[in-house]
């Protein structure tokens, strides 16, 4: 019989010491989605010159009526650059959110309810990305919350990942109204309401990137953190007694 009288459940501890998660993993997805926001920010300078000129009159950037072409012309480089930038930026991201889940799934295998592929497929089928991605952020977060400590309730606080996930979708939405807006805009108001549609869908973009920056950087801390200390940090072994 052990001599402990300690009946308090302890946790499941996992099969296989997880060890933290690389760093340059979250460097390349932060780099990636500053990336995102700076030419989210460009197209934005470059909607609001088009936004001026089709207004005709001395506003942002004192553009006339005579420059819409090269206004245009802008505004459609910044959205290549747009494009250019999102598939690298979005690989980077979806490879670290793969390894987090990995590196998380060994520290409560319990806790998830899917299986590790889905934090790659999950992004890719369409409707099941609106949802699927941030339930299994849900489960990677809670997974590396620290312990509570005596007497303390645990609690896991999802603010900065239903920050994140709420911009990451308004942002999705408002920006497929605004590509219909702009597409079939068959008069200068009506671009210059698309332009406003598309104006409004980066500057969610811009915000989602950076609540996304900052979700990345707080669940890689909590989870180096956990996999150092705790019953997750590795323990000096003791050379046995004769």
């Amino acid at each position: 019989m052990s001599a402990t009288k300690d009946l308090r459940p302890r946790p499941q501890l996992p099969a296989e010491s997880p060890g933290p998660a690389p760093l340059w993993l979250l460097v390349t997805a932060v780099a990636g989605l500053s990336l995102v926001a700076l030419t989210d920010a460009f197209s934005l300078f470059a909607g609001l010159r088009l936004r001026a000129v089709i207004d005709g009159d001395d506003g942002f950037l004192f553009a006339r009526q005579g420059d819409l072409g090269a206004a245009v012309s802008l505004y459609e480089t910044a959205s290549r650059y747009q494009v250019m930038v999102y598939l690298p930026a979005a690989i980077a991201f979806v490879v670290w959110f793969f390894r987090m889940r990995a590196v998380t799934g060994l520290m409560a295998p319990d806790r998830f309810r899917n299986g590790p592929g889905w934090a790659i497929g999950g992004w890719l089928i369409p409707l099941v990305n609106l949802w699927m991605p941030y339930r299994i952020a849900v489960d990677m977060w809670g997974a590396a919350t620290p312990l509570p400590t005596e007497g303390e309730r645990f609690r896991a606080r999802l603010w900065p990942l239903n920050l994140w996930w709420g911009l990451f979708v308004f942002s999705i939405l408002t920006n497929r109204f605004a590509g219909t807006k702009y597409d079939n805009a068959e008069t200068l108001m009506e671009m210059r309401d698309g332009v406003d549609q598309y104006m409004t869908a980066e500057l969610l973009h811009i915000l989602a990137a950076a609540a996304a920056m900052y979700f990345a950087i707080r669940l890689t801390t909590m989870q180096r953190f956990k996999a150092a200390s705790g019953p997750y940090g590795v323990t000096p072994t003791k050379e046995p007694t004769a």
